[in-house]
């Protein structure tokens, strides 16, 4: 067994028999005793300190020893804290009182030294092992949670390195990764879902245009206006960001998977790849397609320049129903303010890399 030091708490009001008790107490080995004669002062230190044993005479002044262990016993984490009551050998009554608020053992009057002994160390014993078992489970938690850190940050930089290839692929995504996944992680905060929600969808968004990695160059860097062909081609980066991600066990990249295949259908079915409407689309890809289109309303393109804020705004109010969610258009207008800053916090040419690591 690993030697542990153990506090034992001895009231008494008794002087003679408290040093008594203390001396008894302290033959034990690897014991620390902490005695008072004042149950009330007893109970202060109670409410400050949590002792591994205690032991406590049943009549006192003003508390008693059935009081005591009541209000011992409504400290905070202090049931599992073995309590021997000193009593008379005739007091059966009190004994079984005692028993019913929380006493462990009982030691009778007058005591017996080796009685003492064997019932003191061998719920000490036992005090011990608990303990020693629930360090041992706090440091496999502790363990645990640092492993799934490490998972999560692993996560992380996989999404990172996805993004920043899509980045190198499609020269017009710049900035526009930032804000619009911020811009998720905004219309879900708005929409009340979880924080943990908040910050997958923050961190999962960027990947959904990665299936823009596998579209030919002379489709994906055309200048001009892509004809029905080259437009249905392009159309498959949903299907092919979603096949690249959707086999993984994680649920970053599970969300990931979603995303880029939903964030294009509309809320009234003439979307694609599948023509979802309504609330068959994937909450994700509702919140996606209402961050994503507005941003890039608001960049200015090689081919294009940037809408203004108001027109922005405008367009999504008088597609809400048709192209958007009406929910996920409400909740993204109602934080403007936070729309504003989230621009101004990443203006197009942001390193991806800095800014992604600092927002997770």
């Amino acid at each position: 067994m690993q030697s542990l030091t153990m506090t034992v708490l001895i009231i008494d009001d008794d002087t003679t028999n408290l040093s008594f008790l203390s001396t008894l107490a302290q033959a034990v080995a690897d014991t620390r005793i902490v005695g008072f004669e004042d149950p009330v002062k007893a109970l202060a230190w109670c409410a400050e300190n949590s002792p591994d044993m205690l032991l406590v005479d049943y009549r006192m002044p003003v508390i008693d020893g059935m009081e005591f262990i009541r209000r011992f016993t409504a400290l905070p984490d202090r049931k599992d804290v073995p309590i021997i009551m000193v009593t008379a050998e005739t007091e059966r009554a009190v004994r079984r009182e005692a028993l019913s608020i929380g006493a462990t053992d009982f030691l009778a009057k007058p005591l017996d030294s080796i009685e003492f002994r064997i019932k003191v160390r061998n719920l000490l014993a036992l005090r011990r092992s608990q303990t020693l078992l629930r360090d041992r489970a706090l440091l496999l938690q502790s363990e645990v949670e640092l492993a799934v850190a490490q998972m999560a940050s692993s996560e992380r930089e996989l999404t990172l390195c996805l993004a920043k290839a899509v980045e190198y692929r499609d020269s017009e995504t710049e900035a526009h990764v930032m804000r619009m996944s911020h811009y998720s992680a905004l219309i879900a905060k708005k929409l009340d879902l979880p924080f943990a929600f908040q910050r997958m969808i923050l961190l999962a968004s960027p990947l959904h245009d990665v299936g823009k990695i596998g579209i030919p160059d002379q489709i994906l860097f055309k200048a001009g206006p892509l004809d029905n062909n080259e437009l249905a081609v392009m159309r498959q980066h949903c299907e092919i960001g979603e096949s690249l991600l959707a086999n993984s066990k994680s649920e970053l990249m599970l969300m990931a998977a979603e995303i880029a295949g939903t964030h294009h259908e509309k809320f009234d079915g003439s979307g694609y790849p599948r023509g979802r409407a309504g609330e068959a689309i994937p909450l994700t890809g509702r919140i996606v397609a209402v961050a994503d289109v507005f941003d890039a309303l608001t960049s200015a393109r090689p081919h294009k320049r940037a809408w203004s804020l108001d027109s922005a705004r405008a367009f999504m109010q008088e597609q809400s129903g048709d192209h958007f969610c009406p929910s996920c258009v409400t909740a993204f207008l109602s934080g403007w303010e936070e729309i504003l800053d989230i621009r101004k916090k990443f203006p197009d040419g942001v390193l991806i890399k800095e800014d992604m690591q600092h927002a997770a």
